[in-house]
């Protein structure tokens, strides 16, 4: 096969295989993107979980500790706040869509004892105690 023939045959060869890199490392860079708006929103639900358990600790309203919480939650987060015997459990839940239907909901959820219950069982004022547990 002479040099002109073997220059004929991979012509278009460089055109094809830019024509399957590129959508690749599209799609490659969209799934990043959409990974790293993930980890943001999950960060910002644990942020939320936990800044609204200490203020229900510190005894501020309820309306007040569900405010503070959904101030740092993602936009479409649903906040929830309950107590159980000396603990606030606050819940924070966020979906994030995908595309195609692949999208997921983040959850954390945070817990901290109340004040009041450490001053009437003499624990003093050291504060709440917040734990963290994200699932």
């Amino acid at each position: 096969m002479r040099r002109s023939e073997a220059v004929r045959c991979e012509r278009g060869s460089v055109t094809a295989e830019a024509a399957v890199a590129v959508p690749a490392l599209v799609v490659f860079t969209m799934a990043l993107l959409w990974a790293l708006t993930a980890a943001s929103a999950q960060i910002q639900c644990v942020d939320a979980a936990r800044v609204g358990a200490r203020a229900a600790a510190r005894s501020e309203p309820r309306p007040a500790a569900l405010d503070v919480a959904r101030s740092a939650a993602p936009r479409s987060a649903r906040v929830t706040l309950e107590r159980t015997g000396d603990l606030w459990r606050v819940r924070v839940e966020a979906p994030v869509p995908g595309t195609g239907g692949l999208g997921v909901t983040l959850t954390a959820e945070a817990v901290a004892s109340a004040e009041d219950a450490l001053d009437a069982s003499g624990g003093g004022r050291g504060g709440p105690v917040p734990a963290v547990v994200v699932s």
